[in-house]
């Protein structure tokens, strides 16, 4: 009891960040994705919120550990940011992957603040929304590195319909080169992404709703609400609805 007053004294400074955001180390980021990261929406664009966010790089997080290969050794060093970011009056623990959803039960259980991973989390209360015939739309950064144990990790388990749909092969995803100095076309990529919607919903087309699993799409999400009429969660919605539990 003594700690949460402790915490509460700490969280009445105006300026006082709730949320905090475990990060990518920025020069290992494609210079595409540099790019989406910069726009308005985005989760890692402080400006995307009305309210501070902390955001705090991770050495060692990068598209190899993070999403080819989740590495226990970045768990670790994640692990350690997070009881920081606790210490610094931290209320809740957010990460700038989806793919972090790989490692949620071990983030959440390393701290006494709540840890949401991934967007990944919103599937299941999504899917009681609907009926229970109804499919959820996931859009993600890359379709093959999105495991059973991922989804799992995130109480996605095989009850739940979902149809998964990659990004592997557009312009922004396709290149992982760091120092890439050729400007991503964004209306060119948008146009991509909205052609990745549309052979969703062909594929399943009892789908009533969408999930962006990538943190860089949530600049797009009106895009796809107004192609498609479809509820579209994301990291940022997310965000919000954490926050709102928190002031």
């Amino acid at each position: 009891m003594a700690s949460r007053l402790q915490r509460s004294k700490m969280n009445n400074q105006p300026d006082q960040p709730l949320i905090g955001m475990l990060c990518w180390e920025k020069r290992t980021i494609p210079s595409a994705l540099r790019e989406l990261s910069k726009l308005p929406g985005n989760a890692t664009n402080p400006l995307t919120f009305p309210f501070p966010v902390l955001y705090e790089p991770i050495l060692g997080a990068n598209i190899d550990t993070v999403v080819k290969q989740p590495s226990r050794v970045l768990l670790a060093s994640m692990i350690e940011a997070c009881q920081r970011m606790e210490k610094k009056g931290i209320r809740a623990i957010t990460t700038s992957c989806g793919f972090n959803a790989f490692f949620q039960k071990e983030l959440a259980n390393s701290i006494n603040v709540p840890v949401f991973a991934s967007s990944l989390l919103q599937v299941p209360f999504v899917h009681r929304m609907l009926r229970v015939d109804r499919t959820i739309g996931i859009i993600t950064a890359d379709k093959v590195s999105l495991t059973r144990a991922h989804l799992e990790a995130v109480g996605i388990d095989r009850s739940i319909p979902v149809h998964i749909a990659g990004l592997e092969e557009t312009t922004a995803f396709s290149h992982s080169d760091v120092d890439s100095i050729n400007p991503l076309d964004i209306q060119h990529f948008r146009e991509e992404l909205l052609d990745i919607v549309t052979v969703l919903l062909k594929g399943a087309p009892s789908t009533e709703a969408i999930v962006l699993e990538c943190t860089d799409l949530p600049p797009f999400a009106d895009d796809i609400r107004r192609a498609t009429n479809l509820p579209v969660f994301d990291i940022v919605t997310l965000i919000k609805f954490v926050y709102g539990s928190l002031t």
